[in-house]
C-alpha cells in the first residue's frame, strides 16, 4: 500500500511540472497582495471559515492548533478547521487537481503547513497566493537576521509566499536509565546499532522525520556538501552522490528494530516504541520535545537528549495559502496570529509543544519578551550552545528522488 501511495504522490508532483507554466502565469496576473489597510483585511476576514491542512500525527500539536482556533474565533470571528494530514503532499495534490479542473477560486484549502519539496513545487508552478507574509503586522518581529531559514526554505527563497511559524532541529532522545553511551556521528550510529541490535529505528519516509534522518546520513557521508545545495545535474550524478547513503542503509537495516523489515509510521509511533522500551533512541525535530514529553507523562523523567558532533539539520516550518483559497483574508489573519508573541510563546511552552520561536527577542516589547522569559526550561532541554551547529537542508530535488528510491528499495 505504501508503494502505491508513494507512486501516486510522485505522479502528482510530476503533473505539477506539466501544468506549471499556465498556473504561474495566472497567479502572477491576479496581483494578490495583502490589503494596504490591515483593518480592511480584518473586516473581510470576520465570518470566514478557514480550512487549514496540517499534519495531524501528534496530539500535542493538534491540541495547540485547537487552541489557535479558539483564539482566532474569539478575537477575529474566524472559524478554523484543522484538516489532519498524514502527508502534506496530499494537500499539494488536491490543489493541483483543482487547478487542472479549472477551479481558480473557491478552493477547498485555505492554509497549508508546509516546507521543503512541497513548497518548492507549489512555488515553481504558481500554485501559491502572494506575496503576503512580509506585509503581515507580526512579521516585523521575525528574526530574519539570525534565523535566515525564515527567508529561505530548503535553499528556495520564500519571497513572501509563506509565513514562518516555527523552528526545527534534529536531536535524539534516549532513556538515560537504559543507555549510557550514545552515538556521536552517523558512522557512530552504525557502530552503536551493531552493538545494540534491535534498539534503534527511524520512521518510514516520506514521513518528515524519517526523510530528515536520510538527509542527515547523506550530508555526513557526502564528499561535497555544497553540491547538495543545488539540484542534481543528472540521474547518473544522483546515483553517484547517493551511493554512500544506500550502502550505509544496507549495512544499518539488519541491526534495526524488527531487523529493518518494518518501520514506525511516524515520529509519535517511534516515540511510543521508546516509551514502551522496544527501542532506546527516538529522533525528534523539536529541541524541547523531550522535556515536553516528560511534562505530559509521555516519557519517563530519565529521558535526555544528545546531538551529533558535526551538527544536525535545522530548518523553519511555514504556513502558505493556495492560489485559489476561498478565505484568503482569514487565512492571512491566522498566519499573522501564528507569528504573534502570544502564539509563539504558547507554542514554545514545553508543556504545550516545545517548538522554538521564529521571533527575535530584541524586536519585542518588554512585556512580550517576558512571555518567553517566564517559560520554564525542562531538565532534558539543551541550551543553544549544546545543540551545536545547524546543517543546511539539501535542495528539495534531492529529497523527492531519495524518498522514491527508498520506497523502491526498502518498502515492504
Amino acid at each position: 500500500m505504501r508503494s502505491i501511495q508513494t507512486g501516486i504522490r510522485q505522479i502528482f508532483i510530476g503533473l505539477i511540472c506539466l501544468l506549471g507554466t499556465a498556473a504561474a502565469s495566472q497567479a502572477q496576473t491576479q496581483g494578490e497582495t495583502v490589503a494596504a489597510n490591515w483593518e480592511e483585511t480584518l473586516a473581510a476576514a470576520r465570518g470566514q471559515e478557514v480550512y487549514w491542512n496540517a499534519w495531524g500525527g501528534d496530539e500535542r500539536i493538534n491540541a495547540y492548533i485547537a487552541w489557535v482556533g479558539q483564539r482566532v474565533r474569539d478575537d477575529y470571528g474566524i472559524k478554523l478547521n484543522h484538516v489532519k494530514l498524514s502527508d502534506t503532499a496530499d494537500a499539494v495534490s488536491r490543489v493541483l487537481a483543482e487547478k487542472a479542473a479549472g477551479r481558480t477560486s473557491g478552493g477547498s484549502i485555505d492554509l497549508i503547513w508546509i516546507n521543503g519539496e512541497n513548497f518548492a513545487a507549489m512555488k515553481e508552478n504558481g500554485l501559491l497566493f502572494g506575496p503576503f507574509s512580509e506585509e503581515l503586522p507580526n512579521f516585523a518581529g521575525v528574526d530574519v537576521e539570525h534565523k535566515p531559514s525564515t527567508l529561505v526554505d530548503f535553499t528556495v527563497p520564500v519571497e513572501g509566499l509563506e509565513a514562518p511559524w516555527g523552528m526545527a532541529k534534529i536531536n535524539f532522545i534516549y532513556d538515560s536509565a537504559r543507555v549510557k553511551t550514545t552515538p556521536r556521528s552517523i558512522p557512530g550510529f552504525l557502530e552503536w546499532a551493531e552493538a545494540n541490535p534491535g534498539r534503534f529505528t527511524y520512521p518510514t519516509p516520506p514521513d518528515f522525520i524519517g526523510s530528515t534522518f536520510l538527509k542527515q546520513v547523506l550530508i555526513e557521508l557526502a564528499e561535497d556538501r555544497d553540491e547538495l545545495q543545488k539540484p542534481f545535474t543528472s540521474d547518473a550524478r544522483f546515483a553517484e552522490v547517493t551511493a554512500p547513503l544506500w550502502d550505509y542503509l544496507d549495512a544499518l537495516h539488519p541491526h534495526l528494530w524488527r531487523k529493518g523489515a518494518l518501520f514506525p509510521a511516524n515520529g509519535p509511533a517511534q516515540r511510543q516504541l521508546l516509551d514502551d522500551g522496544e527501542v532506546d533512541i527516538h529522533i525528534s525535530f523539536y529541541p524541547s520535545e523531550a522535556s515536553s514529553l516528560i511534562a505530559t507523562d509521555l516519557l519517563p523523567d530519565t529521558a535526555r537528549v544528545f546531538v551529533l558532533e558535526e551538527g544536525t539539520i535545522g530548518n523553519t516550518h511555514f504556513v502558505a495559502i493556495p492560489f485559489n483559497a476561498s478565505a484568503k483574508e482569514a487565512a492571512m489573519v491566522v498566519a499573522d496570529f501564528l507569528m504573534s508573541p502570544e502564539a509563539q510563546a504558547e507554542k514554545q511552552n514545553e508543556a504545550v509543544w516545545g517548538d522554538d520561536t521564529v521571533l527575535a527577542m530584541s524586536k519585542l516589547s518588554n512585556e512580550d519578551r517576558q512571555r518567553f522569559d517566564d517559560l520554564p526550561r525542562g531538565v532534558a532541554t539543551l541550551t543553544p550552545e549544546q545543540l551545536g551547529a545547524t546543517l543546511l537542508e539539501p535542495h528539495p530535488a534531492w529529497m523527492t528522488k531519495i524518498e522514491a528510491e527508498w520506497q523502491q528499495r526498502y518498502s515492504r
